[in-house]
């Protein structure tokens, strides 16, 4: 197997927790327990346009994937509340250990993302990981969203590497599907599904926490 040079990693969900977001939505009158039929149709409808070959930027995905599950026009200082402050999320304990473990071995670390590079870079620097990780890409740059294979060949392309000296990791089976069919590997973190789907191509590693994924993407025992 060649040398590993560069982790991409998924950042929402697999690296920032989005344990707020429930209670935005609650301070502004909705269920709290809509978080996840509204979030999963924002995946959806941004996965949909990839799929036609269209694109919308993550921000006006969500607007309008809280109006279609309210049945209702939402205000705008509802979609600003809930979807406003990203870049003060906390990141889940297992992402520093991972970073560093990648540092030590010299391997490259970028983070990949549907959402705003500039929020994102916000997320590195409130919980002090900025110096762990190159840059931020996202997909806007490329008017595509993951998993279509263009998302893919842009970090592998700014990274300047073959995409087999690239691992994609990512809470999402679906996202470590579209990097492995673009020629990346792939490490799955248990931590959102629980199980990984099978209908998706296997991931090269999956694991429990980030620090195992990492090992073994590095060839150590998990």
């Amino acid at each position: 197997m060649p040398e590993l040079k560069a982790v991409a990693f998924d950042v929402v969900e697999t690296l920032m927790s989005l344990a707020e977001v429930p209670g935005r939505l609650a301070e502004r009158g909705y269920p709290a327990g809509l978080f996840d039929a509204w979030f999963n149709r924002a995946v959806r409808d941004g996965m949909a346009l990839a799929a036609a070959g269209g694109y919308r930027d993550f921000d006006e995905i969500c607007a309008a994937a809280l109006r279609d599950i309210t049945g209702e026009e939402v205000e705008k200082a509802t979609i600003d509340h809930v979807l406003g402050g990203w870049d003060r999320f906390p990141a889940h304990d297992d992402v520093l250990p991972a970073l560093e473990d990648l540092r030590a071995a010299g391997v490259r670390v970028i983070g990949l993302t549907t959402g705003s590079a500039r929020t994102i870079s916000g997320f590195f620097a409130h919980n002090g990981l900025s110096e762990h990780v190159e840059t931020v890409l996202s997909c806007a740059d490329v008017g595509v969203w993951k998993p279509a294979p263009g998302a893919y060949r842009y970090a592998t392309t700014w990274l300047d590497l073959p995409p087999h000296q690239v691992a994609l990791v990512a809470a999402h089976a679906w996202d470590c599907h579209g990097a492995k069919r673009a020629g990346l590997r792939t490490g799955w973190v248990s931590r959102l599904e629980g199980r990984y789907n099978p209908t998706f191509d296997p991931a090269d590693v999956a694991a429990d926490d980030l620090p195992a994924v990492v090992r073994g993407l590095l060839g150590s025992p998990v």
